[in-house]
Order: structure tokens, then C-alpha cells, then sequence
């Protein structure tokens, strides 16, 4: 059915060249056995994360729950945890966003790209020393001044150094997770 509004035609010219903007995007993770995740609403794919990340530490040994409340995601092998979750973006980094002053112990980080995943474990006193101090840990609202969440970008190509001992593989991870536990 042709257009006929002269305003709704050039919208979706507009439309049109948009579109190959991000089909770019879309082109890198097809085929990807990660790629139905990126199509699913925002609202899900942190719980998305949260069940992948649940099912990998079962499949490791490490007795997974939900926790009791809303302050940490799981409790794993008894231990408060919270589970952030990124998708790559189209910049080649991840974003781990929400980040909070809660009550969980440590915060894993589990990135996906297309046909690779990456991991960090980062106890929580890191995280808020980090976030405070601005040093690889920024204040995701209101700029240096916000003070409720912050979210943790990193660049899967040249991850910053300071990651280093907290994963970057999901093997690292899994270790640095089982030293953690086992203080």
C-alpha cells in the first residue's frame, strides 16, 4: 500500500537510511547461538543474564539460589551476589550498568559477544572504591555528582589493567569466584 502523506513518505526516507545504520549491528551477530538475547525487550535481558549466569555456577558445582530479598541477585554457596549482564555494543565495550551501594558481596559481570563471553568477579568493596574515587567506575546519573547508581564500561579489546585479577575469561572468573567463596 503506497504512502500518500507527502510528511509520513519522508519519514520513512528518513526511516530507511536509519535503518542501515544498525543493521550493522545486527550483521555481527548473525548466526551468533547469542544473537535471539539482543532481540528480546531490555527488560528481560537482565534476567536473561541472571539465569545464564545462575545455569553456568550449577554446571561448575556452586549451589545457586535466589536471594530472599531484593539487595542481591542469588546466593552463591551461601554468599550474596549480585549478576550484571551486557551485551556488547556496537562501540566494541560492555556496559555494566546499576551498579549499587547494596547488600551483596561481590558483583559478577558476564559480557556477551557474539561468539565470545568474558566475566569478571568484583567484590563489592572494589566496586565502591572505585565508583568513589572515579577511577574506572562512574556515576551512570548525574554526571561525577550522581550518587544512586554507576555503571563499569569496559573495552573488550584493552580491558584497564586494574580488571585484570578479578577474570576477564569465564575460566578466571569461575577461579576467582571459588578463591573469593573459600576466604
Amino acid at each position: 500500500m503506497p504512502i500518500r502523506d507527502v510528511e509520513i513518505r519522508e519519514l520513512a526516507r528518513i526511516s530507511a537510511g536509519l535503518q542501515a545504520e544498525y543493521s550493522e549491528d545486527e550483521q555481527q551477530w548473525e548466526g551468533s547461538p547469542f544473537a535471539w538475547i539482543k532481540r528480546r525487550p531490555s527488560r528481560q535481558i537482565g534476567t536473561i543474564g541472571e539465569k545464564l549466569v545462575e545455569e553456568w555456577l550449577v554446571g561448575k558445582g556452586f549451589e545457586v539460589t535466589r536471594s530472599p530479598d531484593s539487595e542481591a541477585d542469588r546466593l552463591v554457596n551461601g554468599h550474596r551476589v549480585e549478576i550484571k549482564f551486557s551485551t556488547l555494543w556496537q562501540s566494541g565495550v560492555y556496559k555494566f550498568q546499576q551498579l549499587r551501594d547494596q547488600h551483596y558481596e561481590v558483583a559478577i559481570c558476564l559480557g556477551i559477544s557474539p561468539f565470545e563471553a568474558h566475566c569478571w568477579v568484583l567484590p563489592k568493596d572494589e566496586i565502591m572504591a572505585r565508583w568513589r574515587r572515579g577511577a574506572g567506575i562512574q556515576s551512570q546519573h548525574g554526571g561525577s555528582d550522581g550518587t544512586d547508581t554507576a555503571w563499569l564500561s569496559i573495552n573488550v579489546e584493552a580491558p584497564e589493567a586494574w580488571l585484570q585479577p578479578f577474570g576477564g575469561s569465564l575460566t578466571s572468573a569461575a577461579q576467582v569466584l571459588t578463591r573469593y567463596l573459600h576466604r
